[in-house]
């Protein structure tokens, strides 16, 4: 069977954020975890910068030098024979051309662009950030590849305002960062039922939704008309407080594994 081309793979991973019928990404952090959602039965790999910068040993928010974040995608793209696509926060402040240039060479098609500073966690003006993105959409088609861009909008995050006021200035954005080239939009952390409808209803672009404590299911997301749910840094999270449940019973003494079959 002939390998699939980066091309290709974008083109894949793009017509699988269908409203209605969402992509499913429990976000991976290391090439194990990424190996584990294939094995599950998923069609694509995200990256949550969060949980490879603390499998890292580094804090959210950029600290993450930039080589190690994107060698650590690399590690998870050679791992999986299904699309990636990675967090890389708002770009490590890389200009696009040789963000795109160093993202496709570790292999992923896709990747999440946040419209806040995320050391300040202040929001930035849409028309820098849609230039941004265009500059991005840009590189990718000259170097061959259409990767898939998903803008995050950062104001329900920030809280920027009023609920009804924020609803109002996220379209404002998502529709501009449509305009600028995004394939997908980000509100991350909108949860409630009628405000998702409503940003859905208001726009010609895929949604994706934070999957957390407090949203509504997969299903119900579904029927919203969500395109895209993923996991951030949800699915690391609850692996490290199992991880400290067994130490925990292992120092009190418990026999967490009783054979050695068990424990392999």
């Amino acid at each position: 069977m002939t390998a699939l081309t980066p091309a290709d793979r974008a083109a894949a991973l793009r017509a699988l954020h269908r409203p209605g019928d969402p992509l499913i990404l429990p976000n991976a952090w290391d090439a194990g975890s990424a190996r584990a959602v294939v094995t599950a039965g998923f069609l694509a790999v995200a990256t949550s910068s969060g949980a490879v910068a603390e499998a890292l040993g580094h804090a959210d928010g950029e600290a993450t030098p930039v080589g190690e974040m994107l060698d650590a995608v690399a590690r998870i793209a050679a791992a999986v024979d299904v699309p990636v696509t990675a967090d890389l926060e708002r770009g490590y402040g890389l200009r696009p051309a040789e963000l795109v240039e160093r993202l496709l060479a570790t292999g992923a098609v896709g990747c999440n662009i946040e419209d806040s500073d995320p050391r300040t966690h202040e929001l930035y003006d849409p028309e820098e950030q849609a230039d941004l993105l265009a500059g991005i959409r840009a590189a990718a088609r000259e170097a061959g590849v259409d990767l898939v861009l998903n803008a995050r909008v950062d104001v329900f995050l920030r809280a920027a305002g009023p609920p009804d006021g924020c609803l109002v200035e996220a379209v404002r954005r998502a529709r501009r960062y449509r305009a600028a080239g995004a394939d997908c939009v980000y509100p991350i952390v909108l949860a409630e039922p009628a405000a998702i409808r409503a940003l859905v209803a208001e726009l010609d672009v895929p949604v994706n939704v934070l999957a957390r404590p407090g949203t509504p299911s997969l299903a119900a997301l579904a029927a919203l008309g969500v395109a895209r749910i993923s996991f951030g840094s949800g699915v690391y999270a609850a692996a490290r407080a199992r991880t400290v449940e067994m130490l925990a019973a292992i120092r009190a003494g418990d026999e967490v594994f009783r054979t050695g079959e068990e424990a392999r």
